[in-house]
Protein backbone atom coordinates (compact mmCIF):
# COMPACT_ATOMS: atom_id res chain seq x y z
CA UNK A 1 0.00 0.00 0.00
CA UNK A 2 2.94 2.39 0.43
CA UNK A 3 4.80 1.93 -2.21
CA UNK A 4 1.48 2.14 -4.41
CA UNK A 5 0.47 5.24 -2.90
CA UNK A 6 3.79 6.88 -3.41
CA UNK A 7 3.94 5.66 -7.38
CA UNK A 8 0.48 7.25 -7.73
CA UNK A 9 1.39 10.06 -5.70
CA UNK A 10 5.09 11.17 -5.13
CA UNK A 11 4.35 14.19 -3.12
CA UNK A 12 2.91 11.89 -0.81
CA UNK A 13 4.81 12.67 2.82
CA UNK A 14 4.92 10.09 5.73
CA UNK A 15 2.15 11.70 7.64
CA UNK A 16 -0.26 11.25 4.68
CA UNK A 17 0.74 7.40 4.47
CA UNK A 18 0.67 6.98 8.53
CA UNK A 19 -2.94 8.10 8.23
CA UNK A 20 -3.68 6.39 5.47
CA UNK A 21 -2.40 2.88 7.29
CA UNK A 22 -3.98 4.28 10.33
CA UNK A 23 -7.68 4.39 8.21
CA UNK A 24 -6.92 1.17 6.86
CA UNK A 25 -6.46 -0.21 10.62
CA UNK A 26 -2.78 -0.54 10.41
CA UNK A 27 -0.38 1.69 12.89
CA UNK A 28 2.92 2.27 11.96
CA UNK A 29 5.82 5.33 12.94
CA UNK A 30 7.04 7.51 10.24
CA UNK A 31 10.39 5.96 10.68
CA UNK A 32 9.20 2.67 9.36
CA UNK A 33 7.36 4.42 6.65
CA UNK A 34 11.07 5.68 6.08
CA UNK A 35 12.81 2.51 6.04
CA UNK A 36 10.14 0.77 3.74
CA UNK A 37 10.71 3.03 1.41
CA UNK A 38 14.33 3.42 1.21
CA UNK A 39 14.17 -0.63 1.34
CA UNK A 40 12.65 -0.21 -2.25
CA UNK A 41 15.26 2.35 -3.29
CA UNK A 42 13.51 5.51 -2.74
CA UNK A 43 14.75 8.49 -0.77
CA UNK A 44 12.76 12.06 -0.14
CA UNK A 45 14.16 14.18 -2.33
CA UNK A 46 13.42 17.58 -3.87
CA UNK A 47 11.36 18.22 -7.24
CA UNK A 48 13.13 19.39 -9.80
CA UNK A 49 12.18 22.90 -11.70
CA UNK A 50 11.55 22.04 -15.27
CA UNK A 51 9.95 24.47 -17.48
CA UNK A 52 5.97 24.19 -18.47
CA UNK A 53 5.95 22.19 -21.83
CA UNK A 54 2.74 21.17 -23.45
CA UNK A 55 3.04 17.99 -25.40
CA UNK A 56 3.77 19.30 -28.97
CA UNK A 57 6.52 21.68 -27.30
CA UNK A 58 8.60 18.10 -26.10
CA UNK A 59 7.48 16.88 -29.39
CA UNK A 60 9.51 19.42 -31.05
CA UNK A 61 12.29 19.81 -28.76
CA UNK A 62 13.05 15.79 -29.03
CA UNK A 63 12.61 16.20 -32.85
CA UNK A 64 14.91 19.21 -32.62
CA UNK A 65 17.32 17.24 -31.00
CA UNK A 66 17.01 13.73 -33.10
CA UNK A 67 17.90 16.35 -36.32
CA UNK A 68 21.44 17.09 -34.61
CA UNK A 69 22.05 14.10 -33.04
CA UNK A 70 24.90 13.57 -35.38
CA UNK A 71 26.25 17.16 -35.56
CA UNK A 72 30.34 17.12 -35.02
CA UNK A 73 31.25 19.06 -31.87
CA UNK A 74 32.80 22.05 -34.12
CA UNK A 75 29.52 22.93 -35.04
CA UNK A 76 28.07 23.67 -31.99
CA UNK A 77 31.78 25.20 -30.92
CA UNK A 78 30.56 28.31 -33.55
CA UNK A 79 27.01 28.87 -31.84
CA UNK A 80 26.57 31.80 -29.84
CA UNK A 81 23.98 31.34 -27.26
CA UNK A 82 21.73 34.19 -25.96
CA UNK A 83 18.53 34.49 -23.25
CA UNK A 84 17.12 37.01 -21.13
CA UNK A 85 16.42 35.96 -17.24
CA UNK A 86 14.81 37.25 -14.20
CA UNK A 87 16.78 36.96 -10.36
CA UNK A 88 15.00 37.17 -7.97
CA UNK A 89 16.17 39.25 -5.24
CA UNK A 90 13.64 38.50 -2.71
CA UNK A 91 11.16 36.19 -1.20
CA UNK A 92 12.11 32.73 -1.40
CA UNK A 93 11.01 29.86 -3.89
CA UNK A 94 8.92 27.18 -2.54
CA UNK A 95 10.54 24.00 -2.31
CA UNK A 96 8.38 20.19 -2.59
CA UNK A 97 9.99 17.07 -1.87
CA UNK A 98 9.26 13.80 -3.94
CA UNK A 99 9.78 9.86 -2.78
CA UNK A 100 11.40 8.54 -5.74
CA UNK A 101 14.76 6.67 -6.92
CA UNK A 102 17.69 8.41 -8.07
CA UNK A 103 17.42 7.64 -11.64
CA UNK A 104 13.90 9.48 -11.29
CA UNK A 105 14.66 12.84 -10.52
CA UNK A 106 13.08 14.12 -14.36
CA UNK A 107 9.83 12.07 -14.46
CA UNK A 108 7.04 14.16 -14.90
CA UNK A 109 5.51 13.20 -11.58
CA UNK A 110 8.95 14.50 -9.85
CA UNK A 111 9.23 17.35 -11.26
CA UNK A 112 7.74 21.45 -10.70
CA UNK A 113 6.76 22.83 -13.52
CA UNK A 114 7.79 26.67 -13.74
CA UNK A 115 7.29 29.38 -16.38
CA UNK A 116 10.36 31.11 -17.35
CA UNK A 117 10.44 34.86 -16.30
CA UNK A 118 8.35 33.98 -13.62
CA UNK A 119 9.45 36.89 -10.77
CA UNK A 120 12.10 38.49 -9.81
CA UNK A 121 13.99 42.01 -9.93
CA UNK A 122 16.69 42.12 -12.17
CA UNK A 123 16.16 41.68 -15.58
CA UNK A 124 19.63 40.37 -17.53
CA UNK A 125 20.21 39.60 -21.07
CA UNK A 126 23.79 37.51 -21.87
CA UNK A 127 25.41 35.51 -24.83
CA UNK A 128 27.96 32.82 -24.27
CA UNK A 129 29.87 30.36 -26.62
CA UNK A 130 32.45 27.67 -26.08
CA UNK A 131 35.35 30.49 -26.59
CA UNK A 132 34.13 32.13 -23.52
CA UNK A 133 31.33 34.36 -22.14
CA UNK A 134 29.91 37.79 -23.77
CA UNK A 135 28.37 40.58 -22.37
CA UNK A 136 25.89 40.82 -19.92
CA UNK A 137 23.06 43.48 -20.00
CA UNK A 138 20.99 45.03 -17.74
CA UNK A 139 17.87 45.58 -18.87
CA UNK A 140 15.86 48.86 -17.65
CA UNK A 141 11.83 48.43 -18.05
CA UNK A 142 10.14 46.48 -19.96
CA UNK A 143 11.31 45.40 -23.34
CA UNK A 144 10.00 45.83 -26.60
CA UNK A 145 11.55 44.63 -30.04
CA UNK A 146 13.52 48.09 -30.73
CA UNK A 147 15.13 47.50 -27.50
CA UNK A 148 16.29 43.71 -28.10
CA UNK A 149 17.77 45.01 -31.61
CA UNK A 150 19.68 47.47 -29.54
CA UNK A 151 20.75 45.51 -27.45
CA UNK A 152 21.42 42.82 -29.71
CA UNK A 153 24.18 45.99 -31.90
CA UNK A 154 25.51 47.15 -28.52
CA UNK A 155 26.05 43.26 -26.89
CA UNK A 156 25.90 40.54 -29.29
CA UNK A 157 28.30 41.79 -32.17
CA UNK A 158 31.15 43.35 -29.89
CA UNK A 159 31.18 39.89 -27.99
CA UNK A 160 31.65 38.30 -31.14
CA UNK A 161 34.42 40.31 -32.03
CA UNK A 162 35.81 40.02 -28.66
CA UNK A 163 35.72 36.08 -28.61
CA UNK A 164 36.97 36.22 -31.98
CA UNK A 165 34.49 33.72 -33.36
CA UNK A 166 35.98 34.90 -36.65
CA UNK A 167 33.40 33.81 -39.92
CA UNK A 168 30.58 31.26 -40.09
CA UNK A 169 29.13 31.51 -36.39
CA UNK A 170 25.77 31.01 -35.68
CA UNK A 171 23.40 33.35 -33.69
CA UNK A 172 20.79 31.35 -31.15
CA UNK A 173 18.33 32.90 -29.24
CA UNK A 174 14.25 31.41 -28.56
CA UNK A 175 10.90 32.01 -30.12
CA UNK A 176 9.85 35.27 -28.11
CA UNK A 177 7.64 37.56 -29.93
CA UNK A 178 10.54 40.36 -29.55
CA UNK A 179 13.11 37.81 -31.34
CA UNK A 180 10.87 37.02 -34.38
CA UNK A 181 9.04 40.00 -35.43
CA UNK A 182 9.55 41.25 -38.75
CA UNK A 183 11.06 43.75 -37.78
CA UNK A 184 14.23 42.14 -35.86
CA UNK A 185 14.75 39.41 -38.61
CA UNK A 186 14.76 42.68 -41.42
CA UNK A 187 17.99 43.44 -38.68
CA UNK A 188 19.63 40.10 -38.63
CA UNK A 189 19.16 39.69 -42.10
CA UNK A 190 20.92 42.84 -43.10
CA UNK A 191 23.55 42.23 -40.21
CA UNK A 192 23.89 38.83 -42.30
CA UNK A 193 23.82 36.98 -39.36
CA UNK A 194 22.97 33.52 -39.56
CA UNK A 195 20.09 32.41 -36.92
CA UNK A 196 19.71 28.58 -35.65
CA UNK A 197 16.73 27.61 -36.13
CA UNK A 198 14.88 26.63 -32.65
CA UNK A 199 12.30 24.23 -31.57
CA UNK A 200 8.70 25.96 -29.90
CA UNK A 201 8.29 26.34 -26.52
CA UNK A 202 7.06 28.45 -23.54
CA UNK A 203 8.23 31.98 -24.01
CA UNK A 204 6.29 33.92 -21.70
CA UNK A 205 6.18 37.81 -22.10
CA UNK A 206 3.97 39.48 -19.88
CA UNK A 207 6.94 40.60 -17.89
CA UNK A 208 9.14 41.94 -20.00
CA UNK A 209 7.77 43.26 -23.14
CA UNK A 210 5.00 46.39 -23.57
CA UNK A 211 1.34 44.98 -23.53
CA UNK A 212 0.44 44.63 -27.11
CA UNK A 213 4.06 45.52 -28.77
CA UNK A 214 4.43 42.56 -30.39
CA UNK A 215 1.01 42.28 -32.39
CA UNK A 216 2.15 46.05 -33.46
CA UNK A 217 5.45 45.05 -34.76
Amino acid sequence: MIMRKVRDQPRTTRQDLVNDLKRAGTTVSKKTISNTLRRHGLKSCSARKVPLLKPVHVQARLKFASDHLDDPEEEWEKVMWSDETKIELFGLNSTHRVWRKKKDEYNPKNTIPTVKHGGGNIILWGCFSAKGTGRLHRIEGRMDGAMYREILANNLLPSVRALKMGRGWVFQHDNDPKHTVRATKEWLRKKHLKVLEWPMGQNPCCCMCKPGQELQE
